[in-house]
């Protein structure tokens, strides 16, 4: 049969689509099988309903022969993060506490996808209520790299990221608090933007003022990505806080920006901010580097984030608490000692607390901005540490510094996403054996179009 194989980007899927150069059931079913090839040793795409997926395709079909209008994803495959609500479709969390739960409605990252076109397939892996940056969970067990199964993928949209890189899925959503939408991304050599606070706006949400915490798309490149970030974003009247630009303003295909130029601060650890490994350094040494030669004014710089750990470690723990806190009061003991000492943590804070952390987040925001008034963007490492093994919970050491807590090993991404401005993870080099390594573009906050811009024009460098 000629015509997309699962490895063809989104864009050349749908294009075949509308085309009719497949069927979305023919779609589906080239997808079905590369998850039967896959899943058993990988673990990403979970709660999966083949005769589900093959009778929505089946309907997708039907209204292309209509010649009724369609939407931009309308006849392809998608699997949503296991902790975003899919009405009728089994949603756990990665808890035992909602291994059979069935909601009844859809959360609004969910429902734009759908309103999209897009087939329902299953859900994504992810770690139990997405805490952590690893995924695995005692439901359904551990996603594995797909370069690599004794390594992790990653979390946590962990499962989202190896099934994208495996060829499961064309596009995948997931949602980053510390770095869940970058991280995975960088281990599985996908794209991932946690984009601007408000960009893509989510419902419901027990706290809608909360803002550490969004929604965002992965890809296997920019511009498909793009394409993912038109459904999503956009203003809803249940999310007060959203931006109002038009999701379709990243409908087309970002035009790499022209290197030449371009300003760029790089920095591998943000003035010691952190521990990182030389094989995550180099990388992120190599695209300075190529970008320089491309014509981009690349100098080494650092933005003022002084207080930005403590503010992370706060609202998390503040959120945490307001969240999961009676839950682990009724089941003291069915969540992992990681995620239960973070809501403990939660309980012992003040409104002082809560008060510094906040007017620290201010601060960190104004810092950040007048820092891309002199830098158009900042280029550092997404994660400090390439993929690590599997049976690990998380990197108890990074080129010889300890870890001292669970968190310690993703400040690189958690200490921008108390800034508020979007981030981009981008696949750039790898390790000697050949594990994934991403780098991570920050851009002021709302300029998202731009970012990908930039994520293009690296893109290319990268090859």
């Amino acid at each position: 049969m000629t015509g997309p194989t699962v490895d063809s980007t989104a864009r050349e899927q749908l294009a075949a689509l509308r085309a009719k150069e497949i069927s979305a059931r023919e779609l589906t079913a080239l997808h079905l099988d590369r998850i039967a090839e896959r899943n058993p040793e990988l673990t990403a795409i979970v709660s999966l309903d083949p005769e589900r997926a093959l009778a929505g395709a089946a309907a997708a079909d039907e209204r292309f022969a209509s010649g009724a209008e369609v939407g931009p994803l309308h006849g392809l495959p998608f699997a949503f993060k296991d902790t975003h609500a899919a009405a009728g479709w089994r949603t756990t969390y990665g808890s035992p506490l909602y291994a059979e739960h069935v909601p009844d409605t859809d959360d609004l990252i969910v429902e734009r996808i759908r309103r999209a076109g897009a087939v329902p397939i299953g859900k994504t892996n992810v770690p139990e209520f997405a805490a952590g940056s690893h995924t695995f969970n005692p439901v359904f067990g551990t996603t594995r790299n797909p370069h690599d199964p004794s390594r992790s993928a990653g979390g946590s949209s962990g499962g989202a990221a190896c099934a994208l890189a495996a060829g499961m899925v064309p596009l995948a959503e997931g949602s980053d608090m510390g770095g869940s939408l970058r991280n995975p991304a960088s281990f599985c050599g996908v794209v991932g933007l946690r984009p601007s606070w408000g960009r893509v706006p989510e419902w419901p949400s027990q706290n809608m003022w909360e803002t550490t915490s969004t929604g965002g798309p992965m890809a296997r490149t920019v511009g498909d990505l793009a394409l993912l970030l038109s459904v999503l974003a956009g203003p809803d009247p249940r999310a007060p806080h959203a931006l109002g630009d038009p999701g379709e303003l990243f409908a087309a295909p970002p035009e790499p920006v022209a290197p030449g130029g371009l300003r760029v601060a790089l920095s591998t650890d943000l003035g010691g901010a952190f521990a990182v490994d030389p094989a995550v350094a180099g990388v992120v040494e190599a695209a300075g580097t190529a970008l320089a030669g491309a014509g981009a004014s690349v100098t080494g710089a650092a933005p003022d984030l002084s207080g930005a750990d403590e503010c992370f470690r706060t609202l998390r723990a503040w959120h945490f608490q307001a969240r999961f806190g009676e839950l682990l009061a009724a089941h003291p003991d069915d969540l992992k000692p990681s995620l239960a000492a973070n809501i403990r943590a939660g309980e012992s804070l003040t409104g002082a607390d809560v008060a510094l952390a906040y007017r620290r987040r201010t601060a960190l925001a104004h810092r950040m901005r007048e820092f891309l008034t002199d830098h158009d963007v900042l280029v550092l490492p997404v994660s400090q540490v390439p993929p690590f093994p599997a049976d690990q919970e998380f990197p108890t050491e990074i080129d010889g510094r300890p870890m001292e807590s669970y968190l310690d090993w993703m400040r690189s991404a958690y200490l921008i996403t108390v800034t508020g401005c979007p981030a981009i993870s981008v696949p750039f080099g790898a390790t000697a054996d050949g594990l994934p390594i991403g780098i991570q573009i920050v851009a002021r906050h709302g300029a998202d179009r731009y970012l990908l811009e930039v994520a293009a024009a690296v893109e290319a460098l990268a090859g």
